[in-house]
């Protein structure tokens, strides 16, 4: 086998620059709807990424399952690699192990992983490091919010020039299968699909190009503003026309089920109304929006 050498870089106390990562992740579509890729651009800076230490999690109950399409450039994974007689035995895995370092993540089959990624080099400035791409892409077994952060204890992301301190800034994302913007742990899924999965209930989840809700919690139920005000008399006037209304009865519009919860046998009764009331006449500003907004 080739034998290499792999250079450690220490990292040292850096005076801040305004050199900067961005690392982001895009959800495929389809049938790969589930399958997030993480994405990196060095800007401001001639120097590139050496290595990466990275913790990506994802929440709603879901769990990251496998991981794919693995930068080829990044193949040093520090926490796993086999070096024996300067020769690479084992390069492991890009997935750091729990039981061995202190500080990350639960691995696979768990809601999140931690990343160690490096590459060889001849620093600074190495011309045959990219300065973007793809970093890997993984798989997620239900719809959840990503969310992507340095881990300055497996390293947090190390530029070819180390005593060049970058500003990382990572961007999460939403993975929303299908019609499934509404998520499945909430206690109030089943009344979700029952009412045949309204894209009021889903808020700012709604796959594009669908209209986003980002008010409904709020009292704002026609999804639309009155002048200046978000929450105003044509909701009142829907709330009012489904006043009492049961689940089962096919006429009753789940958008004015504003607490998206039954209230003994009604959808639409006083909890909903007092939410309207406390929001007349508000403007977007003053709202807290981002619906739905957990449980």
């Amino acid at each position: 086998m080739k034998k290499v050498l792999v250079t450690l870089v220490v990292l040292a106390l850096a005076v801040p620059v305004w050199a900067a990562v961005n690392i982001t992740c895009t959800p495929g579509t389809g049938a790969d709807c589930n399958l997030v890729a993480v994405k990196f651009v060095v800007s401001g800076e001639p120097n590139k990424v050496s290595g990466f230490g990275l913790d990506i999690k994802v929440d709603s109950g879901a769990k990251i399952k496998s991981i794919s399409d693995v930068n080829a450039v990044y193949w040093v994974y520090p926490g796993s690699i086999v070096i024996i007689n300067g020769e690479v035995n084992d390069v492991g895995t890009p997935i750091g192990d729990p039981s061995k370092f202190p500080g990350t993540l639960g691995g696979l089959d768990t809601n999140g992983i931690t990343i160690e990624m490096g590459a060889l080099h001849d620093p600074p400035g190495d011309t045959y490091l990219p300065g973007s791409g793809t970093l890997l892409k993984f798989r997620v077994d239900k719809n959840c919010t990503v969310t992507i952060q340095e881990n300055t204890i497996r390293g947090g992301v190390v530029l070819t020039n180390p005593s060049v301190d970058p500003t990382v800034n990572a961007t999460g994302c939403q993975v929303v299968c299908g019609g499934e913007c509404f998520p499945n742990t909430y206690t109030t899924y089943a009344d979700w699909k029952t009412l045949n999965m309204p894209d009021c209930w889903c808020g700012t989840l709604v796959p594009a190009p669908r209209a986003k809700w980002p008010y409904q919690c709020d009292g704002d139920i026609d999804n639309a503003p009155y002048g200046p005000y978000q929450v105003y008399t044509p909701d009142l006037t829907i709330v009012a026309n489904n006043w009492k209304k049961k689940i089962t009865d096919p006429t009753l519009n789940p958008c004015a089920d504003v607490t998206h919860k039954p209230y003994g046998a009604y959808r639409v009764y006083t909890d909903d109304l007092t939410i309207v009331a406390t929001n007349w006449k508000k403007k977007p500003a003053q709202l807290p929006g981002n619906c739905p907004r957990g449980q």
